[in-house]
């Protein structure tokens, strides 16, 4: 079927509802940013497979609405179908709302599936459409009648993470959290993030790819926390260990029915970023406390024993870069031409045989020459370009290990390049090495630093759209909140960044069927030793910055300073142990930038 039959098919479902027009979000109960296959609905209906964009059909129109990361990759998707682009001038803002105001007359009926809808923008379309007299059906779920071949959930069984990876116990971060909520006022708190749940239970699954967690909801009750999930996707003895810490298990699908038979006088507490309208609208309770997810503030947080395993993780991954590089430039300079496509899958092949591998941490944008300006760009096997000894490669990829997640971007030259191509990506390492070099005061927030990495490009009169830095998790989600360093009034860009944080450091610049320059590591934060008033960070990605790009006229002292003293320490972390061949490939990659020019 293609996309117009599948067009066809879900109208003829809104008109047996009287429906006119229909949102569909990328979404599931749980709000993750990656979805399990089975609710990804918005991709299966338009074509666009992005990881953010809402759909909206009517009985003449579909369009999605989807931010600049993804505008030539939804305009190639959907060229031949009905769907058109709409392009936000907000990321993530609901600017579809207002096209549906504009287009639908008072007395028309708007649905969507409460159950894959966060309770926070609910309210807000609520408002919105009120306001204009259109009516909303909160219940309309075509998906199971349309869609014959959609995928079931997953089966996958969870495993424990043990504490020498962790940290922290899980009686003691189930303590923590308990304590937090009776803090807060509250007798109950329902947990809904599958990455909240993963941290505090010490436990991560395969229900999501590259996100190891698990469909699951979790309720902490006056005298027990209960754990909703499939029951067979747990070994008999790790039920019997959660169960003998108070952890007791409840059928996945039962969370409706059991937040309904909460004393209406008790008082719950939830978080509305990842809290579904459906979910809301069960609990019985008449004293809801909404607040930021306890959970997420003390995950976001790193351990000394978290910390100490990311360093560890992050020198097995740049091991397996410095495998991967090595090859693909031995294959270029043999007249092979691998695809983007191929690159990705051996990239995959040189994690997988680092010890504590579990898989890739998001699929890997690997865009050459043209394709790298496509901010997240997904080869595809049929219609990846061939990789040539020419021009640039930029390569945006991570792995998940027992000990870390990684998230790392580099630019490579695969020839001599033009002087334009230089200046961006001297500019963009420029802004790079702004914030990781820069000491801020304590309460300093994402967006107070996103300045740093621009300024360079703002004298050129050029910038990117996307943020410079999102929080990463510990063997958990690559995008993780609250933190982040971004120029926009979010959520994110506006929390203050905090000793233990661990987030990336990627500004970059795209020139549209030209190029994409991007320069990823992740930094964790620490208190200035001796003046806890002020903070830095530490760069723990270890592996080297590609040197030919660099115009070094416009490279200050302190700057050469800065990546030669970064190659140095990687050079001293990566080499050892490794092949003769591989430590001699590093040393001209780490060599100092002074010698090199």
């Amino acid at each position: 079927m293609n996309v117009n039959d599948k067009l066809k098919l879900l109208r003829e479902q809104m008109l047996l509802r009287n429906i006119d027009a229909f949102i569909v979000p990328t979404g599931d109960p749980h709000q993750n940013e990656y979805l399990p296959e089975h609710y990804k609905t918005r991709a299966w209906i338009s074509g666009f497979t992005g990881s953010a964009g809402t759909a909206v059909i009517t009985m003449n129109y579909a369009g999605v609405w989807t931010d600049s990361r993804y505008f030539l990759q939804a305009e190639m998707q959907m060229a031949d179908s009905e769907f058109e682009l709409q392009k936000l001038v907000v990321q993530g803002a609901p600017e579809y709302a207002d096209w549906l105001v504009n287009n639908l007359s008072a007395g028309k009926v708007v649905a969507f599936d409460a159950q894959v809808m966060p309770l926070g923008l609910v309210n807000l379309l609520q408002e919105k459409f009120e306001n204009a007299g259109i009516k909303l059906v909160t219940d309309f779920e075509p998906f199971q009648t349309i869609w014959k071949s959609r995928p079931a959930l997953s089966d996958e069984k969870i495993f424990e993470l043990d504490v020498k990876y962790a940290g922290l116990s899980r009686k003691a971060k189930l303590d923590r959290i308990y304590n937090e909520v009776k803090r807060l006022g509250a007798k109950y708190y329902l947990v809904t993030a599958l990455d909240d749940i993963a941290w505090l239970l010490n436990l991560r699954g395969r229900d999501i790819e590259c996100n190891p967690v698990f469909l699951s909801y979790v309720l902490f009750g006056p005298e027990k926390v209960y754990l909703f999930v499939n029951k067979d996707k747990l070994a008999a003895d790790l039920i019997a260990t959660l169960e003998s810490e108070n952890v007791r298990i409840k059928p996945y699908h039962a969370i409706n029915s059991f937040v309904a038979e909460i004393n209406p006088d008790d008082a719950i507490l939830i978080s509305p970023a990842s809290v579904s309208y459906g979910l809301f609208k069960s609990i019985a309770s008449n004293h809801i406390i909404r607040g930021d997810s306890p959970i997420m503030h003390a995950k976001s947080i790193k351990n000394e024993v978290e910390q100490r395993n990311i360093r560890h993780a992050m020198v097995k991954d740049g091991r397996a870069l410095t495998h991967f590089f090595m090859w693909l430039e031995n294959a270029l300079n043999s007249g092979e031409t691998p695809t983007e496509y191929q690159l990705a899958g051996k990239l995959i092949e040189f994690r997988s045989m680092q010890e504590g591998y579990y898989g890739e941490s998001f699929d890997a944008i690997i865009g050459y020459n043209g394709n790298g300006a496509i901010i997240h760009y997904k080869p595809e096997k049929e219609t990846s370009a061939q990789v040539k000894p020419r021009g640039v490669l930029l390569v945006d990829s991570g792995g998940q290990y027992s000990d870390g997640t990684t998230d790392i971007t580099r630019t490579i030259a695969l020839s001599e390049v033009s002087d334009e191509i230089k200046d961006h990506y001297t500019r963009v390492l420029k802004g790079h090495i702004a914030v990781a070099a820069i000491t801020f005061p304590k309460g300093t927030r994402g967006i107070q630093l996103d300045t740093l990495a621009r300024q360079f490009l703002w004298e050129k009169e050029i910038t990117y759209n996307h943020g410079t830095g999102h929080g990463v998790g510990f063997f958990l989600n690559v995008h993780e909140p609250p933190q982040g360093i971004t120029n926009g009034l979010g959520e994110r860009g506006v929390t203050v960044i905090l000793p233990g944080s661990l987030t990336s450091n990627e500004p970059g610049y795209y020139k549209k069927d030209s190029h994409g320059i991007r320069t990823e590591n992740l930094v964790l934060c620490h208190e200035v030793e001796g003046n806890p008033d002020f903070l830095y960070f530490e760069t723990v990605t270890v592996f080297p910055i590609d040197k030919a790009l660099i115009d070094t006229s416009i490279m200050r002292p302190d700057e050469i300073k800065w990546l030669n003293d970064y190659h140095q320490m990687v050079f001293e972390k990566l080499s050892p142990g490794m092949s003769e061949e591989a430590q001699e490939w590093l040393r001209i990659k780490c060599a100092p930038l002074a010698e090199y020019a």
